[in-house]
């Protein structure tokens, strides 16, 4: 049986700041984030499954993705645990607003890093996650590919 790759895009709103960056990102801003998951296996040959014909159910794939990226991130501020803005994030975490603290730099590049893993660690066996494709703007982007990372 051939491998096929399946494609399901996400998007969410967050905020972050780069501690210690010399540019404007050191401020808390935020972006439209676009996240493009690529998922590689076999189309499930069984007639008698009701998935037949899918390497995965796009509504299983969704289900995975929002729970471990999109409803943690959308409408949240994202910042390095170690940020001197900590006070800040403390006193919005205390009036209910959503913070993701992190032990990386919340760039595009660290961020497709970390949903590599979440997604991976969810998915079947039978299947892997090929890539990811994290668009901050409209014209940059952050991909993350499992054979870079063998």
């Amino acid at each position: 049986m051939a491998k096929i790759r399946i494609t399901k895009q996400f998007t969410f709103e967050t905020a972050h700041a780069l501690y210690g960056y010399d540019g404007k990102c050191k401020n808390v801003h935020g972006h439209s984030y676009k996240l493009d998951v690529t998922v590689i296996g076999e189309p499930i040959s069984n007639m008698n499954n009701v998935k037949c014909g899918m390497v995965i159910d796009f509504g299983d794939l969704k289900k995975i993705v929002k729970s471990e990226v999109v409803d943690v991130m959308d409408h949240a501020i994202l910042l390095n645990k170690e940020t001197p803005h900590i006070e800040l994030a403390e006193h919005l975490q205390s009036s209910g607003h959503d913070v993701v603290l992190v032990d990386y730099q919340p760039t595009s590049e660290n961020m497709v890093i970390d949903f590599a893993k979440k997604i991976s660690s969810k998915l079947d066996k039978s299947l892997q996650l090929y890539s990811l494709k994290l668009r901050e703007t409209g014209t940059a982007f952050a991909e993350w590919y499992a054979s870079d990372n063998l």
